[in-house]
C-alpha cells in the first residue's frame, strides 16, 4: 500500500525588494516568498509539490500553518486521496478546530490550499499528464465531485454545473489542439511596478510590446499626478492599439476610487483592479456603477468561493482574477471558474510572485478546454521574475503562454534554489545583511 509518509514545508524567500520588483501602492518592499510544500509517500516515485505565495514577513507563519496540518495528512492511503480529491479537500476544510480559525479564510485556508494543490500535482504526475490536461480529461461528474457546492447553490446548483461542463464536452479536443498550436494569451505587469523610474517604465513598456504583449498593467494609487504622468509615458510608448490596465491594490476608499478612476479614464483603461478593500462587495458594485464603462475587477485577495459568488451576484465586477494559492486549492478554483462561466464573466488569472505563473496557467487552460470554452478577450498575467528556480518554468512566446507538457502542476523547484534561498539560513540571506535586517 502506498501511504503518505511526510508533509514538508520550507520558508523560501527571495530579496526582490532590492530592485523594487513587486512594488505597488500598498506593498512597498515585497520579498517574493513561498511556503514550499513537498508531499511524500513510501514510494519515491509518488510525490507532490506545491507552494503558498507570500511577500516576506509572515512567510514563517504560513509555513508553520502548513506543518500544523501534518497529523491530518500523514499516514493516509495515497491512492484513496488521489482517487477522491474532493473528499480529501473537504476532510481538511471541515476539521472543526481549523474551521474555528476561519472559517475558510486566511492563513490556514491557504495552507489547506497548498496541501490540496500538492495532492493534485501528485495525481497528475501519477497519470503522466500536465495538470491542465489531467483536469480536461476528467468527466463532468468527476469535476463536480471534486468541488464543494455548499453555500453556492443559490447561485450554482449541481445540475447547472454539470450542464456547463457537458456543454463544453463536444469540442474539447478541438480546443486542446488550439491551445497546443496557438497557446494562451498573456498580459504583463513587468513594466509597471510603482517603484520603477519613468525611464525604466518607458523602456520596459516598449520591450513588452516588441515581445508581443497586447496588454500591459501599471500599478497606481499613491499620487494622482504621478499616475497621470506615468500613464502618459506608457500610452506614448505603446501607442493606441495596446491595452493598458491599472491596479490600485486596495488603496482607495469608495468615493476616492470613483474620483480617481474618473480622472484616469481618459487613457481608455482595459480595467481597474482592486480599487478598494477586497471584502467590500457592495463597495465594488458602487464603484462599478459610478465609473461605467470603465471595467472593474478583483479576486487575487478574495479568500473563498462565497466571496466570488457575492461579487457576481451583486454585479460588482466586469472580470475576475483568480489566484492559484489564495483559496483552498484546485477544487475551490474549479468552483469559482464554474460560477464565472455561468455568469458570463471573463477570468484573467493573477500571477507573478513565486510560482504563480507556473500554477495558474494550468487553471486557465483547463477552463478553456473543459469549462468556459472561451479564450476571447482573456489573458493570464505574466511577470518575468524567478522562473529559473522551477524545474518546469513557464514559457512565453509572442505574448502567449505555451502549454506545459510535463506531468504535474509545474510546482517543483530546483533543490539548489531551495538550499540557497531558505530563510534565514540560506546563503542568499546570510550574505545579504540588508535583506535580513528589519524594514
Amino acid at each position: 500500500m502506498t501511504r503518505i509518509t511526510a508533509l514538508e514545508a520550507l520558508d523560501i524567500r527571495f530579496p526582490t525588494s532590492v530592485h523594487m520588483v513587486g512594488s505597488d501602492a500598498m506593498n512597498h518592499d515585497p520579498d517574493y516568498s513561498a511556503a514550499y510544500i513537498t508531499l511524500r509517500t513510501n514510494d519515491p516515485e509518488v510525490v507532490g509539490y506545491s507552494l503558498v505565495f507570500t511577500i516576506g514577513r509572515g512567510n514563517d507563519v504560513q509555513t508553520a500553518a502548513v506543518r500544523a496540518l501534518a497529523p491530518l495528512v500523514v499516514g493516509r492511503d495515497a491512492n484513496e486521496v488521489l482517487d477522491d480529491l474532493g473528499t480529501f479537500s473537504r476532510s481538511l476544510i471541515d476539521d472543526s478546530h481549523l474551521r474555528w480559525l476561519g472559517p475558510e479564510k486566511g492563513v490556514m485556508h491557504m495552507a489547506i490550499g497548498g496541501i490540496v494543490n500538492a495532492a493534485w500535482d501528485m495525481a497528475a504526475r501519477r497519470a503522466g499528464l500536465p495538470l491542465w490536461r489531467f483536469i480536461a480529461r476528467m468527466t463532468p461528474e468527476e469535476i463536480v465531485a471534486a468541488i464543494d457546492l455548499r453555500y453556492l447553490t443559490d447561485a450554482l446548483t449541481e445540475d447547472e454545473a454539470l450542464e456547463i461542463l457537458r456543454r463544453a464536452q463536444p469540442h474539447k479536443e478541438r480546443r486542446i489542439a488550439e491551445l497546443l498550436k496557438h497557446a494562451y494569451p498573456a498580459y504583463t505587469t513587468s513594466p509597471g511596478w510603482l517603484g520603477y523610474s519613468d525611464d525604466l517604465l518607458a523602456e520596459l513598456t516598449r520591450r513588452a510590446v516588441a515581445e508581443g504583449f497586447r496588454t500591459i498593467k501599471l500599478k497606481v494609487g499613491l499620487d494622482l499626478e504621478d499616475d497621470l504622468r506615468r500613464l502618459e509615458i506608457a500610452r506614448a510608448a505603446v501607442g493606441e492599439d495596446v491595452a493598458i490596465a491599472v491596479d490600485a491594490n486596495q488603496r482607495w476608499d469608495v468615493p476616492q476610487a470613483i474620483e480617481w478612476i474618473r480622472a484616469l479614464s481618459r487613457f481608455k483603461l482595459a480595467w481597474v483592479e482592486e480599487p478598494t478593500h477586497p471584502d467590500d462587495v457592495l463597495g465594488h458594485a458602487a464603484i462599478r456603477r459610478a465609473v461605467a464603462p470603465v471595467p472593474i475587477s478583483t479576486g487575487e485577495h478574495t479568500h473563498n468561493r462565497v466571496m466570488f459568488k457575492q461579487l457576481l451576484q451583486a454585479d460588482a465586477v466586469d472580470l475576475l482574477h483568480i489566484d492559484a494559492a489564495r483559496v483552498a486549492g484546485v477544487n475551490e478554483n474549479l468552483a469559482i471558474l464554474l460560477l464565472a462561466a455561468k455568469s458570463g464573466v471573463r477570468v484573467f488569472p493573477h500571477a507573478g510572485g513565486v510560482g504563480l505563473c507556473e500554477m495558474v496557467q494550468h487553471l486557465a487552460m483547463a477552463d478553456y478546454a473543459a469549462i468556459s470554452g472561451s479564450m476571447e478577450d482573456r489573458a493570464i498575467e505574466f511577470v518575468d521574475h524567478l522562473h529559473q528556480h522551477f524545474t518546469e518554468p513557464v514559457h512565453i512566446r509572442r505574448g502567449r503562454y505555451l502549454t506545459p507538457n510535463a506531468p504535474g502542476f509545474s510546482t517543483q523547484m530546483h533543490a539548489a534554489s531551495l538550499r540557497e534561498y531558505v530563510y534565514p539560513e540560506g546563503p542568499a540571506w546570510q550574505n545579504d545583511l540588508r535583506a535580513v535586517s528589519p524594514r
